[in-house]
């Protein structure tokens, strides 16, 4: 059996791979990667418009790995309108890369549910073999931090590199073209973020385990006995 403070380590590691897991399907699900601004500009070059009436041709766009929404301002007041990225829009953009992300997160779901079981059996027993041990787990969350981090970097590459904004933005507009003033990244992005995070901080926590603490020895006292206490 594993020591009690091992034992509560691995519980402590256990734990946060588990919340690790929901961050990332939580991310996944919720449509709020990215923010940004757009401005109509076919309409605005239309009416020349100037910096104060600029405000009437600024939208807004948001999006994540599935869905989205954005509200269009060419003039005419506001437009509202959601979209998906499966199965038409992907077409559009850069198909590969999405793809990638996506299968990214899914790896990094897996391996994180695998560490998630490692730390569990490390916290009940000592496995056997060094690969079921602390090993293990250590590859397990060093994976799943790792293609989480490779998720997050194709997302940011597909959002500075391939324009994936202003793709989104233009996606079946015909007559009018948008061009992107502002980006932010959003929750469901750092949140993917903290997930790595999560798992640098299982590999702490592991990489404690494993130092062995020298016990504390009590000195006893030394009797010194001598020929008159043998006498009596």
């Amino acid at each position: 059996m594993p020591g009690c403070f091992k034992k509560t380590l691995f519980a402590l590691a256990s734990l946060i791979s588990f919340v690790s897991f929901i961050l990332i399907v939580v991310a996944m699900g919720i449509p709020k990667w990215m923010t940004g601004k757009i401005l109509c500009k076919t309409g605005a070059d239309l009416v020349n418009a100037t910096d104060p009436e600029l405000v009437k041709f600024i939208g807004e766009i948001y999006y994540g790995l599935f869905r989205g929404g954005k509200i269009r301002q060419c003039g005419l007041g506001g437009r509202r309108s959601k979209f998906t990225i499966f199965p038409h829009m992907v077409k559009k953009l850069n198909t590969g890369l999405h793809v990638m992300i996506i299968m990214f997160l899914c790896v990094a779901i897996f391996f994180s549910l695998v560490s998630f079981g490692f730390c569990i059996l490390n916290t009940i027993k000592v496995p056997y073999r060094a690969i079921n041990g602390p090993a293990g787990a250590c590859l397990w969350n060093f994976l799943a931090g790792g293609f989480v981090v490779l998720g997050a970097t194709s997302f940011m590459a597909a959002v500075k590199l391939h324009h994936l904004t202003e793709r989104i933005a233009n996606f079946r507009e015909n007559v009018f073209r948008f061009v992107i003033l502002e980006e932010r990244f959003e929750d469901c992005f750092w949140i993917c973020v903290a997930s790595a995070t999560a798992h640098a901080v299982n590999l702490l926590l592991i990489a404690i385990s494993g130092i062995h603490f020298p016990k504390i020895k009590t000195k006893t006292e030394e009797v010194n006995v001598t020929a008159e206490d043998i006498m009596y």
